[in-house]
């Protein structure tokens, strides 16, 4: 009998007090293929963020001082690896992601066609603004020239990675410079993208 995959879902916030219950309400209820845990790094919040996540049913990882994202990234994955993910998703905590987003992004590791995968926003670009367009297409373009590395949306931060993936990425920006460290990071190891 196969065993079913675990999932971790990373969640790295701050200051997420007001958003952060309904994502986690919408990410328990919806069910999934896999064995799910869902992480939550709080990022030094001042509010109740991490008593919310944990009231939730989160792991709740906690960083003393505000971090920034990549270093919650960073720990959210070192947490993740460490208990036994085989997958793992990140997620904002702002509820601009679908958890109905989710099966579509994994199954490109589920069917080994992946090692990461980016759930890209300007596949369809409804609801953009045109200057937010144009900035994530300079962004792609930056990727690209540095990383020799196409992508249609560099900044998202819906990305999953498999076990072997996320063993290989060293996350070492603290700011929100992580987005092109991930790229560079699957250009040196010649990870399999796939966008979704």
């Amino acid at each position: 009998m196969k065993q079913v995959p675990k999932l971790a879902i990373i969640i790295p916030a701050r200051n997420e007090a007001l958003t952060i219950g309904r994502v986690l309400q919408k990410l328990k209820e919806f069910n999934l293929p896999v064995e799910k845990e869902i992480i939550v790094v709080d990022d030094g919040s001042s509010d109740e963020t991490a008593a919310i996540a944990k009231s939730n049913g989160a792991v709740v990882v906690r960083h003393l001082i505000n971090r920034g994202l990549g270093a919650a990234l960073g720990t959210g994955i070192q947490a993740a690896l460490r208990g036994g993910a085989d997958l793992m998703i990140t997620f904002d905590a702002d509820g601009q992601h679908a958890a109905e987003d989710i099966p579509k992004v994994i199954q490109p590791l589920l069917e080994d066609k992946a090692d990461v995968v980016i759930g890209s926003r300007m596949r369809e670009k409804k609801g953009m603004p045109f200057i937010r367009r144009i900035a994530n297409h300079l962004a792609n373009l930056t990727t690209w020239v540095l990383f020799s590395v196409k992508t249609t949306d560099s900044q998202s931060g819906l990305r999953a990675f498999s076990r072997a993936a996320a063993g290989k990425i060293r996350v070492t920006a603290n700011n929100y410079e992580v987005s092109s460290e991930i790229f560079r990071e699957i250009r040196d190891h010649s990870l399999r993208l796939v966008e979704i």
